[in-house]
C-alpha cells in the first residue's frame, strides 16, 4: 500500500462540481427555487394552520367531552379529555330545559325567512347600485356605506319606538319586515357583495339584453340574478349563521316573550342555572348541561355546513369577498 507524503494535500474522490450540485439539489429541496416551494416554508404553514385550527377546535373538543361525562367521571382528576364512559343523558335534560322542539322550529323560521328575504332584496339593491344609473347615485352609496359601518346600538331606541307603535314586540316581525326591504342583520353587507359582483359582469350582457327588448327588471331576472349563484349561496348561509347566533335583536324585541328562539332560552338556561347556584343549589351536572345546550344549538348549523361547504368556499372564491 502506498504511502502518501507528508505535507501534500489529499485529492478529492470526487469533483468539486459534483458537491456543489448536490449542495445546490439540499438547497432548493429545503428552501426552494421561490420561497413558496421550500419544506422549510411548508412546515411554518403547517405549524400555524395547526395552532389555529387547536384555538377553534379546543372548545368544541371540550365541549363534546365533557357533555357525556357521568357523576363519576366528572368527579375524576384523572379524566379531562377522554371519559371512561360515555352517557347521553344530559343532552336529554338539556333538550328539556331548551323546549329544543318549539324553539329549534322557531330558530329555522326566523333565519331562514330572514335569509331569503335578503337574498332577493339585496341582490335588486346590488344590482342597481352596480348597473343603473338613478339621481343621487353617489349620496346613497355613501349612505349604504354609513349604514354598513354604523353599530344597531345607535338606533335600536328609536327602532324599539317605531316597533312598539305597530304593535310587533315579542314577535318576529321586528326581525323578518326589515329584510323585506333589503335591511335586517347585516343587509347593507349583502347589498355591497352583490354590488361587487354584478360590477364584475360584462357590459355586453346588458346592451345584448336590451337589444332583445328586455327591460331593467327582465334584465335582471333572467340574467343577472340567475348568473349570481356562487353569490346567493354566500349570502344565505352568511345570513342564516348570522341570525341564527344573534342574541341582541331577540333579546330586545322579543325576551319577554313566550316562545323564543334558541339563543335567547340558552340565555333563559344559563341565568337559571346562575341563579340556583347562587342560592346554594349546587348540581355536579351543571357544566355538562351548559356544554349539552351549546352543542344542541350549533349542531344544525354543523349539518348546514357539512352539506353545503363545497359550494360556500365556491361561492367565497368567486364572489367580490376576496376581491
Amino acid at each position: 500500500m502506498a504511502k502518501i507524503p507528508i505535507g501534500k494535500p489529499v485529492p478529492w474522490s470526487g469533483s468539486r462540481d459534483t458537491w456543489l450540485r448536490t449542495f445546490q439539489r439540499l438547497r432548493y429541496r429545503i428552501v426552494g427555487r421561490e420561497i413558496d416551494q421550500g419544506l422549510l416554508f411548508k412546515l411554518i404553514i403547517y405549524i400555524l394552520l395547526i395552532n389555529v385550527a387547536f384555538i377553534y377546535l379546543k372548545p368544541i373538543l371540550y365541549m363534546v367531552t365533557t357533555m357525556v361525562k357521568d357523576a363519576k367521571n366528572i368527579l375524576d382528576p384523572t379524566v379531562i379529555w377522554v371519559p371512561k364512559t360515555i352517557y347521553l343523558g344530559h343532552l336529554k335534560t338539556a333538550g328539556k330545559m331548551l323546549e329544543y322542539g318549539r324553539s329549534l322550529l322557531l330558530s329555522v323560521t326566523l333565519a331562514g325567512s330572514v335569509s331569503v328575504l335578503q337574498v332577493f332584496s339585496c341582490a335588486v339593491a346590488g344590482y342597481a347600485f352596480a348597473r343603473l344609473d338613478f339621481p343621487f347615485k353617489r349620496f346613497w352609496g355613501a349612505m349604504l356605506l354609513f349604514t354598513f359601518i354604523m353599530p344597531p346600538q345607535v338606533v335600536i331606541l328609536p327602532t324599539i319606538m317605531l316597533f312598539k307603535s305597530f304593535g310587533w314586540m315579542d314577535t318576529v316581525l321586528p326581525m323578518i319586515v326589515p329584510a323585506i326591504f333589503g335591511h335586517g342583520l347585516k343587509g347593507a353587507m349583502f347589498v355591497i357583495i352583490y354590488r361587487s359582483f354584478f360590477s364584475t359582469l360584462p357590459k355586453e350582457l346588458d346592451e345584448a339584453a336590451r337589444i332583445d327588448g328586455a327591460n331593467a327588471f327582465r334584465l335582471f331576472f333572467r340574467v343577472m340574478f340567475p348568473l349570481s349563484r356562487s353569490v346567493i349561496v354566500v349570502v344565505v348561509l352568511f345570513a342564516f349563521v348570522w341570525n341564527w347566533n344573534d342574541f341582541y335583536l331577540p333579546s330586545i324585541f322579543m325576551f319577554t316573550a313566550e316562545h323564543v328562539p334558541l339563543s335567547i332560552t340558552l340565555a333563559r338556561v344559563a341565568a337559571e342555572m346562575a341563579a340556583a347556584e347562587g342560592a346554594g343549589e349546587m348540581s355536579v351536572y351543571q357544566e355538562a348541561i351548559k356544554m349539552a345546550s351549546s352543542f344542541l344549538i350549533i349542531f344544525p348549523l354543523l349539518i348546514v355546513y357539512f352539506f353545503a361547504q363545497r359550494w360556500f368556499i365556491e361561492g367565497v372564491e368567486r364572489t367580490g369577498i376576496v376581491e
